[in-house]
């Protein structure tokens, strides 16, 4: 497994994948998620792989096929009146496909992420993590992150 940044001729896939991420939300809170759905379009999806601060990463097979994906969007508040100038490197979404769990492209995206991070400066890297994925919330715990904030709601 090797992970690179995505490239357009991965959009398919990464839509499968993405299917995949609303799914686990879906059945999770069908209130608040559709589906199957994608979050972006494959138009959006060209757009973000060419945006520098929206960095996409892909675990790919030996037949370069991605299994896994990683959306990463850079984030920094300035001359915000209580928050620090920060730079943060916000996951926006990890997917390991459902077929390829177990064979770790979960810890080689996220070390991926962190890797870059590091290099390109980053104070810190966050991300949300929705309380019906349970696996998910200890995946991340395992790979080191702690909780920063708190969402909570109450439905009417």
């Amino acid at each position: 497994m090797t992970v690179r940044k995505a490239l357009e001729k991965d959009i398919p896939r990464i839509l499968e994948l993405l299917v995949q991420v609303d799914m686990v939300h879906h059945n999770g809170r069908p209130d608040i998620f559709k589906g199957p759905a994608t979050k972006y379009d494959a138009d959006e999806l060209k757009d973000i792989l060419k945006d520098p601060k929206t960095p996409v990463f892909v675990c790919v097979d030996d037949n370069d096929i991605p299994q896994g994906h990683a959306f990463c969007v850079h984030k920094q508040e300035i001359g915000d009146h209580v928050l620090t100038d920060i730079r943060t490197l916000y996951i926006d979404d990890i997917c390991v496909d459902e077929n390829s769990r177990g064979r770790h492209i979960g810890k080689a995206l996220y070390d991926h992420v962190i890797e870059y991070a590091r290099r390109e400066g980053f104070y810190n890297v966050t991300l949300n993590v929705w309380s019906l994925n349970p696996s998910a919330m200890k995946f991340y715990e395992a790979m080191g992150l702690k909780p920063q904030k708190v969402g909570m709601e109450l439905i009417l």
